[in-house]
This record gives structure tokens, C-alpha cells and sequence, in this order.
């Protein structure tokens, strides 16, 4: 793994403490270990890490760990080798007296046989097989197999001879769950129906972060966006109840993919008396796109991947309602496709320029659209939050809060020991 990382910008350590919070953004490339090596010994001399407060050298362990990829226990192992010699060196080799392989490539092979004859069933089910393939049916090519693990079995299915014997890949099987209709929703042209997915901002040391619930309505591309602790029905269930009143119009379908956060009796019922809920169908990647394109151009965009503790969702979610989803719906154009038939008769979709538009500039260009609106909801309130700023006053305000909400974050979290 070689280590290319333009460091010329970290030139103290309070830069490493910012690189590390996940908030200064600094590009690199693995590639070999040596050179990750070399460049670890660098950063170790750079930064005097000798005569470095214990809390520094918390700093700066967190930082190689972070760029090169290496465990706490790698680091820490690289970091005594430089303090003994001054560098770092792969010491790695091939072991004295290599392990005698049990397994040969013929009885990969007669595994791979056995599992085309039985339909590859569970390791205890095979092991089983071959034990009584060699102990009650007297056939000696299973004397090895016959006595493998459960763990090793699967092991040499992994093996590449293995595969090449096989070669057979099954579709996936769709799962039945009477919940929601398996079909892609039918707006008409008519705002209300909403495409729905969940992001997570990544683990940290085995711990979860927060979790971002992005709807996207189908056809205005009106967006709200919130954060929660945690995917279940006691966090879920009054999220998707603001979610509703979010939207200036009437919500009438709610489309989500197959997740078990969206696709359970409590979120059913919730939804049962008022909207219809789909969800997606087996290997149409396309029925939820949207909202799958809207988590990277937006939800990514302004909260990046880096991980973001539990307890500060609900500075998260004060971000994303109050400031991200007004900017995203009143002040950030989007592409909407015009659609027409090809010479083969097929459908298509183009994207003009001549039909960017923000989402409400969207919503207020369909007809008759004062009868989707909210009972109390008319299109002079809309246009008074439209226009109570310009679009780069809006954007200098999101960019402001977020960078209030990273600093915030990143002081609310325990400083490296």
C-alpha cells in the first residue's frame, strides 16, 4: 500500500485535530505498504512526535490510522519500531516452515461436485454428506473431507477452483412481505408522492452514527431531510410524521425500498389512512432513483461521509429542517426531464437547460396547483419564503450553519487521550 497524501497543507497540529474531526478535507491515494511506512516515519518526524504532550500523540496516532488504514495495534507496533530505529520497515515474511496444506485442489473439486449434486445446502448439512459419503458408502476420495470443519468447508468455497468448477450464480429471490404494493408509483403530474430512503454517516471504533431520512417528492422534487438516532419505530415513527406536514402539498404516496425500517406494520399503519405505500420490486434499480441520486448530489454533498456521533442528532436534524431542505426547495435549481418517443418507439427522457427550475418554481408552474396545497397553504406564503432572500444569501447561510454544526460537533466529541 503506497501512501500519495498532499500533506504540504498540514503544517501543525491543530490542522492534524481538524483533518481528524473529519472537517478539512485532504486528499489521498493508497497504493503499497512500504511507501505507507515512509511516509509514517515522516509525519513521526515532522511532528516531533519524541517530545509530544500525550494528548498529541493521541492526535497523531488517529491521524496515520485514518490515512493509511492500518489498526490501532499496526500503529502502535510502527510507532515503537520508530522509536527504537528511528524508521519504519515491513519485518513481514514468509513463515520458516510453511504450513502443510490438508486440502488439495482434488478435494476442492469433489466439493464443488458434491454441492452441484445437492444444491450447495448448509456446511453442517455437507460435512455431513461427505462423512457418510466416505463411512457408509466406502468412498476413500472423501477420507479428508470427511472430517473437515464447519469454518474450513467454507473456506474452500471461496477457493478459486472452487468458483471455476461451479460457475453458477442464482438471482436473487424476492421475499414476500404483505406490506405495501411491489410497483413504481403513478403521480400523473400530481405533487404528493414521495420517494423515500435512509442514509447512514458511517461507524467510528464499532460505534453508529446518525442515520438521515431523505424524501423526495416525485414529481416537484420538493426534499426534506431529517436526522435520528436510530432506525427503529420509537425514533421513526414521529420523524415520518414531520415529514408529512413538511411538504407545502398534500402527501398521497409514500415509496420506499425494501428496508425493515420502512417496511413494518407501525410505519403501515401510520400511513394506512391516508396515503398508499409501494415499495420497490426485485432488480428494478430504477424504481427508487431518485431519491438514491438526491442521498449523493445533496444529502453527501452538505453532510459528507465522515461519521457523525448519535447524540448530536438532533443538531443534525436542526441543521437539515431549518436550514438544508428551505435552501434546497426555494434557492438550488434541478434538472427535470422532458419526455418524448424515440424513432424505435421508446419512451426517453431529455434534460434541457431551458428546464431547470427550483422546486417550488416547479410546484407554482402546474395547473390548477392551488388544489394540491395544504388546507391554510396559499402560493403568496410560499412566495414570501421564496423571496425573503437571494439565492447566494441563502447558500452563505447554509454554508455558515454548517460550518457552526461541524465545529460543534467536533468540540462535543472526546479529545484523544
Amino acid at each position: 500500500m503506497i501512501v500519495t497524501l498532499q500533506t504540504q497543507n498540514l503544517r501543525t497540529l491543530a490542522q492534524v485535530r481538524a483533518f481528524v474531526a473529519g472537517i478539512e478535507a485532504v486528499s489521498f491515494q493508497l497504493t503499497d505498504r512500504e511507501s505507507a511506512y515512509a511516509w509514517m516515519t515522516d509525519m513521526l518526524a515532522r511532528f516531533r512526535y519524541r517530545s509530544c504532550s500525550r494528548a498529541d500523540k493521541g492526535v497523531l496516532r488517529l491521524y496515520l490510522a485514518k490515512v493509511t488504514g492500518l489498526s490501532r495495534a499496526q500503529v502502535a507496533r510502527c510507532i515503537r519500531q520508530f522509536l527504537a530505529s528511528g524508521h519504519i520497515e515491513d519485518r513481514r515474511g514468509a513463515p520458516a516452515v510453511p504450513f502443510v496444506r490438508r486440502y488439495t485442489d482434488e478435494d476442492v473439486r469433489l466439493l464443488a461436485e458434491m454441492d452441484a449434486l445437492h444444491g450447495t445446502l448448509s456446511g453442517t448439512t455437507t460435512r455431513k454428506l461427505c462423512e457418510r459419503a466416505y463411512r457408509v458408502h466406502g468412498d476413500v476420495r472423501f477420507v479428508r473431507l470427511a472430517g473437515i470443519s464447519n469454518g474450513h468447508l467454507y473456506n474452500l468455497r471461496r477457493h478459486k477452483t472452487y468458483e471455476a468448477r461451479r460457475g453458477v450464480f442464482d438471482k436473487t429471490r424476492p421475499v414476500k412481505v404483505a406490506i405495501g404494493e411491489r410497483r413504481r408509483p403513478h403521480p400523473a403530474g400530481q405533487p404528493g408522492f414521495v420517494r423515500v430512503d435512509s442514509v447512514h454517516q458511517g461507524d467510528w471504533d464499532g460505534i453508529k452514527g446518525v442515520y438521515l431520512i431523505n424524501a423526495v417528492d416525485e414529481v416537484t422534487q420538493f426534499q426534506a431531510v431529517f436526522a435520528v438516532e436510530h432506525i427503529s419505530e420509537a425514533y421513526l415513527l414521529p420523524v415520518l410524521s414531520a415529514m408529512m406536514d413538511a411538504f407545502p402539498f398534500v402527501i398521497r404516496g409514500f415509496h420506499s425500498d425494501n428496508g425493515a425500517e420502512f417496511i413494518n406494520y407501525k410505519v403501515a399503519a401510520l400511513l394506512e389512512m391516508r396515503h398508499e405505500q409501494t415499495k420497490s420490486r426485485s432488480r428494478k434499480t430504477t424504481d427508487n432513483a431518485l431519491v438514491e441520486s438526491k442521498n449523493a448530489s445533496t444529502v453527501r454533498k452538505y453532510l459528507g461521509y465522515s461519521h457523525i456521533p448519535q447524540h448530536c442528532a438532533s443538531l443534525v436534524n436542526a441543521f437539515t429542517v431549518e436550514v438544508l431542505s428551505p435552501y434546497l426547495n426555494f434557492h438550488r435549481p434541478c434538472h427535470f426531464p422532458t419526455e418524448y418517443v424515440d424513432k424505435k418507439g421508446r419512451m426517453r427522457k431529455r434534460y434541457r437547460y431551458e428546464d431547470m427550475m427550483t422546486p417550488y418554481e416547479k410546484l407554482r408552474s402546474l395547473p390548477e396547483v392551488q388544489r394540491f396545497l395544504k388546507p391554510g397553504l396559499t402560493l403568496e406564503k410560499l412566495e414570501t419564503i421564496a423571496f425573503a432572500c437571494s439565492d447566494n444569501e441563502a447558500a452563505q447561510h447554509l454554508n455558515q450553519a454548517r460550518a457552526t454544526l461541524f465545529q460543534t460537533i467536533s468540540q462535543s466529541q472526546p479529545r484523544a487521550a
